[in-house]
């Protein structure tokens, strides 16, 4: 099998798991974001495995997905920011696929490039659902902290187990060998 296949099966592999696992909401709030059982790890794999380029490719891919599956449009630059952009952002952990702990420090990136695009949405089209006494640019930090940050801290107690950790990074050593 060429390399160029075998990225594409592990690469939609990391999509479909993504896909899957943000359908099982573990708390899914009313005007939208939920914490899922740990699809934004998912969405990260592919740079992690194969670096940049392929992991913003990914990441982007995974964002079209999610809005076929679920989507919500205000604009063309807020569809931009929520889903090209948002989920495009995973794939920076492939900056980090070389380096010891990358996949702590990519997912941990990533998720925090996610939360600043997803912030920026907030503040710019979702505003107007600001809590009461709250300015728009609070409201959307502390809103999409709350499940960005939730299920990325779940998923960051689960890869410091030191079996979750290895077993990825077997992962990646057999992606190696393969190529």
């Amino acid at each position: 099998m060429s390399k160029n296949v075998r990225t594409l099966a592990y690469c939609a592999l990391c999509i479909a798991l993504a896909t899957v696992t943000s359908m099982i909401k573990v708390f899914e709030f009313p005007t939208g974001g939920a914490i899922t059982l740990c699809s934004m790890l998912f969405a990260t794999l592919p740079g992690f495995l194969f670096g940049p380029v392929v992991g913003l490719v990914s990441g982007v891919t995974y964002g079209i997905l999610q809005f076929i599956l679920e989507p919500f449009v205000l604009s063309p630059v807020q569809v931009i920011l929520d889903y090209i952009l948002a989920f495009g952002a995973f794939g920076v952990s492939g900056f980090f696929c070389s380096r010891k702990n990358g996949l702590f420090i990519g997912y941990l990136a990533a998720c925090c490039l996610r939360w600043f695009f997803s912030f920026l949405s907030g503040w710019v089209f979702w505003g107007e659902y600001a809590w009461s006494g709250w300015n728009p640019a609070a409201y959307s930090a502390v809103y999409n902290l709350i499940y960005i940050g939730a299920e990325a801290l779940v998923t960051v107690v689960l890869l410091r187990a030191t079996s979750v950790f290895h077993a990825f990074d077997r992962v990646k050593a057999t992606v190696a060998t393969q190529g």
